[in-house]
């Protein structure tokens, strides 16, 4: 039996990358997959297609999760279309990166917002309905940094720790009605901007990791598909760095 069989997920941020990677992971354990982004766009389509082929319920929604309302609004339309929500992964993310001497007002303020205040959001929009249903599995997406801190990258660093934050306090509340609470902290993780990185920034990023070597999104994926199904049934109010080994 797959793993996350008779299940329905909300992931955030799910065109592409780690939410695209957990969003097919979870499909291919036997998931119904709902996901977000800001817009309905060709690559959402294309996820939706891709999805289907492993024969789950899968629909893309245009939804600003940073937005209350608009979280709101996309829990209650999901629950509608699906019927329940047993996991929702908050997935959403930007970077603004500057050294703090340049950083401006505006470059903290989107990455608090988008960062930070959508998890914030989706979790206070689907609260009730797990609440309601004597279960649920809540992923948040942090980051290494968010442990360790990074220069050059003080909006994105706060915004990831504060989602630990977030998730350890959710985790006390809401453990009574059987909701667990977790975050996953990403290192250096291979994508689409990545890869785009100089060879040489590539190498000094390797020798800085034990294993010599960046993550791939589909080993995220992998611990969050642990985190949502019944393998993690008392695992709740924890980071988990996936990172080979790396220090900051």
């Amino acid at each position: 039996m797959n793993l996350l069989q008779n299940k329905t997920a909300l992931i955030t941020g799910a065109n592409r990358g780690i939410g695209k990677a957990i969003a097919t992971m979870f499909a291919a354990e036997g998931c119904d997959v709902a996901f977000s982004d800001l817009e309905r766009t060709d690559a959402m389509v294309e996820v939706e297609t891709e999805l289907a082929k492993y024969g789950c319920k899968v629909k893309g929604y245009a939804s600003n999760a940073a937005q209350f309302s608009d979280a709101q609004e996309l829990v209650n339309q999901v629950v509608a279309d699906f019927g329940k929500i047993d996991i929702l992964v908050n997935n959403a993310g930007i970077t603004r990166d500057s050294a703090l001497k340049r950083m401006t007002e505006e470059q903290w303020d989107a990455v608090i917002q988008v960062n930070l205040k959508s998890v914030f959001s989706m979790t206070k929009a689907v609260q009730p309905v797990m609440w309601k249903q004597g279960a649920g599995s809540i992923i948040s997406l942090s980051s290494i940094v968010g442990i360790a801190g990074n220069a050059n990258q003080a909006n994105y660093s706060a915004s990831k720790a504060g989602i630990i934050g977030f998730t350890k306090s959710i985790a006390k509340e809401l453990g009574v009605r059987n909701i667990r609470c977790n975050a996953v902290a990403p290192g250096f993780i291979m994508t689409d901007m990545t890869a785009q990185l100089p060879e040489y920034v590539l190498e000094e990023w390797k020798k800085r990791i034990p294993m010599h070597r960046a993550g791939t999104v589909d080993e995220v994926a992998k611990v969050c598909v642990f985190l949502a199904s019944d393998l993690a049934s008392y695992v709740t109010g924890q980071v988990i760095p996936i990172c080979g080994g790396l220090q900051i």
